[in-house]
């Protein structure tokens, strides 16, 4: 299953970027997570990086980045999760949109583990209700932060 949801932020997309992919800065923000860091020691997302995050409801799911480039795209995929699922993937991607502003995309890619398949309306419902509360979340934390260029 594949659920996209985008939302146009009033932010450079640098700053944005920046701001989804600080793992220090995750929960200022994120409304899904209860805990998220990188694994490792390492301390900045890249390519191979492994990250642990566990959502507000306490199901915990290591990823692996599987694409990293700044300010475009970030992408993971599920190496270890909540018991059904059979996997996952999860993308961001930053468009410019002109006058500092930037298209958030945000997409999760998902499939149940058997028998779990007869919750997919559910699980639908859920994704769905969450990716769009953490775009709204991440508006309202720039919003508030007022993440916008300093006059040079």
């Amino acid at each position: 299953m594949k659920f996209t949801k985008s939302l146009e932020i009033d932010c450079p997309r640098e700053q944005i970027f920046d701001l989804t992919q600080d793992y220090g800065r995750r929960l200022e923000w994120d409304p899904f997570l209860s805990r998220a860091n990188l694994l490792d020691g390492v301390l900045t997302p890249h390519v191979g990086a492994r990250a642990l995050c566990v959502d507000h409801h306490g199901f915990s799911m290591e990823v692996v980045y599987v694409a990293y480039k700044r300010p475009e795209v970030a992408a993971v995929k599920m190496t270890r999760g909540p018991f059904f699922l059979a996997s996952f993937a999860g993308t961001w991607r930053f468009t410019e949109t002109g006058d500092g502003r930037t298209s958030v995309l945000f997409e999760y890619f998902y499939r149940l583990a058997w028998p779990f398949a007869v919750l997919r309306r559910f699980v639908d419902a859920t994704f769905a209700r969450e990716i769009t509360e953490r775009l709204e979340a991440l508006d309202k934390f720039v919003k508030q932060r007022k993440l916008t260029p300093t006059p040079g």
